[in-house]
């Protein structure tokens, strides 16, 4: 092969190379940038994604079930945005994003779907934070990605939803005259429809969660402005969804990553005690009210998130 020749291929091989390479860099994943997104995932659920904020990457995993993210992100998550990049995402079937055609609500579903939202931000690690219902999905993922999983952050966390919903059960009974309390024997999910019949006819409903009406108000202003969509709710609450009914309590055992969880001192409602979370290396603060800490002590909600993040392991 003469000089020229050899020259020729080595210089066409050469502009191959840098063409895929020029091609790979256009079809990877974006850089993450702030914000209003939709991901479309691989069963073809259009999410509903929110990034705002600058510093370490935290994606919000929410309660309910089916509550969105939208009432976090204006009532405790915006505080946290000057120093941490806030990932709001309202799961399938909830909040902003669309239905599972197919009823695909499973825990494994879930899971991917947090998986598929980090490999579409480009992202190695993040900070993966929950509210109530979603501390279940948040451990779930957290104990299948630990990789992933820089700190986790369980705030007013269930882990168990049926302890949960006798808690509630439980506590929402106790706020009734014992003349309107349900009879003991009937099944569960009678007496809950009972009581929070009950204690919404006597405008004591908000009692369950928050320590003054006040706080409610601003909270279901918040929840009402914006879309909603309880399909995931439902599917739940049917008892066609088995996962739900597990106890993740001993999944936190599993978790090697830090962990910070923050309890309402007066909330009855998680099913939960600080014994219940049992992760080696875990956090455990207790702040004044009940279920919404964030709204009821934001202050010192943020102190707390904020010191927790900053001195998490920098490792790539």
């Amino acid at each position: 092969m003469t000089s020229s020749r050899l020259h020729f291929l080595l210089l066409t091989c050469f502009l191959l190379l840098t063409g895929l390479g020029q091609l790979w860099a256009q079809t990877k994943a974006p850089a993450l940038s702030n914000g209003p997104a939709t991901l479309l995932t691989s069963d073809s659920v259009k999410l509903f994604v929110q990034v705002a904020g600058k510093g370490t990457p935290c994606v919000f995993v929410h309660g309910g079930p089916g509550a969105g993210s939208y009432s976090f992100e204006k009532l405790g998550g915006n505080r946290l945005e000057d120093g941490m990049r806030m990932i709001y995402l309202d799961q399938r079937g909830s909040g902003r994003s669309t239905s599972s055609a197919r009823k695909g609500y499973s825990m494994a579903r879930m899971m991917q779907d947090l998986e598929e939202l980090r490999q579409h931000l480009g992202l190695q690690k993040w900070v993966v934070m929950a509210h109530s219902f979603g501390g279940t999905i948040a451990t779930a993922y957290a104990a299948k990605y630990p990789e992933r999983v820089q700190g986790l952050v369980l705030v007013n966390s269930v882990l168990n939803p049926s302890a949960s919903l006798e808690a509630m059960l439980q506590y929402g009974t106790s706020l009734l005259p014992p003349t309107e309390q349900p009879n003991p024997n009937a099944p569960v999910m009678q007496r809950f429809g009972m009581v929070m019949g009950a204690l919404q006819q006597k405008k004591l409903a908000y009692q369950l969660h928050y320590s003054a009406d006040s706080l409610a108000a601003r909270a279901s202003r918040a929840v009402r402005a914006v879309p909603a969509n309880q399909d995931f709710a439902a599917q739940v609450f049917s008892g066609r969804l088995p996962d739900y009914g597990q106890d993740y309590a001993p999944a936190t055992a599993q978790l090697t990553m830090p962990v910070l969880v923050i309890v309402g001192q007066d909330d009855r409602t998680t099913g939960t005690t600080p014994q219940s979370f049992r992760a080696r290396k875990q956090q455990v603060i207790t702040l004044p009210g009940k279920h919404y800490s964030f709204l009821e002590q934001p202050a010192r909600f943020q102190r707390a998130v904020v010191s927790f993040v900053q001195q998490l392991p920098r490792k790539p």
